[in-house]
């Protein structure tokens, strides 16, 4: 079993400094956010990555919000797909381990047709990606509204099908089920993988699913660890509350309540 926790970004600090941050709190991650944009030149993405792999931080990168592999205009998959394809090649340069990514909308397509359309260009960015020879891993996200491609099921059979890893957003399987999480059933679901890179957080929820990202409450932070510590299970968790540092920090000090040693 190994644990790994941290923030969602820097936290205002940069990558640099949010690396260091990351480093003097006792936290293990951090993921670089390219969240309106790939912002970050090779150059500097290289040193954040040799800092962080002298400071034994591991990163991951998220992808920008802009992303849509299912819509109905081609120049916006390719937009995308571009986008997927910066996040990669920064990732590389930062020692990165997951791209995270939304991967679209369902529109006016069933659910089958879009899993189908999504999987066929997942399979093109993987393959460009081994082209590349990025050392990197696709990790599209659950998706925490209804209208949006993402439940787990989904992403486990995009998984499947396309050989790309994934990441596990708790909140947004909380927000989707609308405030109730099966930790039995999304074990079962991930017992064959060994590692897995999950996102955590507060968050607020209607009939449409996800509504916001809140601060995370001690209740579900608690539960979440005992849930992982049952089951001995190696994660890396990314807390994306509006107070990333603080709430990861929160989430490192219950694992050691609950007996986990760094």
């Amino acid at each position: 079993m190994r644990v790994l926790v941290g923030p969602a970004g820097s936290s205002g600090l940069g990558n640099l400094e949010g690396v260091k941050q990351v480093a003097n709190l006792g936290m293990q991650a951090m993921e670089c956010e390219f969240t309106y944009g790939v912002n970050l030149s090779n150059e500097k993405a290289k040193l954040v990555g040799e800092l962080a792999k002298k400071l034994n931080i591991s990163l991951s990168v998220h992808a920008p919000y802009y992303i849509n592999l299912n819509s109905n205009e081609k120049k916006k998959i390719e937009d995308s797909k571009r986008r997927i394809l910066e996040s990669c090649e920064r990732g590389h340069y930062l020692n990165a381990t997951h791209i995270v990514f939304h991967p679209g909308f369902y529109g006016k397509k069933s659910k089958e047709e879009t899993f189908d359309i999504i999987a066929e260009e997942i399979i093109e960015l993987v393959k460009t990606i081994k082209e590349k020879k990025w050392n990197v891993k696709l990790a599209p996200e659950t998706t925490g509204k209804i209208n949006v491609f993402g439940d787990l099921n989904e992403i486990m059979e995009l998984t499947k099908k396309t050989k790309c890893s994934f990441t596990i957003d708790f909140a947004h399987i909380l927000a989707r089920s609308k405030g109730k999480i099966d930790y039995d059933d999304v074990f079962d679901k991930l017992k064959n993988h060994d590692h897995l890179h999950c996102h955590f957080s507060g968050i607020e929820w209607g009939e449409k699913g996800e509504k916001n990202h809140k601060l995370t409450p001690d209740k579900e932070i608690k539960e979440l660890v005992s849930e992982i510590m049952k089951r001995k299970k190696s994660v890396t968790i990314i807390n994306e509350s509006p107070n990333p540092m603080k709430d990861a920090l929160r989430t490192k000090d219950e694992f050691v309540k609950q007996g986990y040693k760094w």
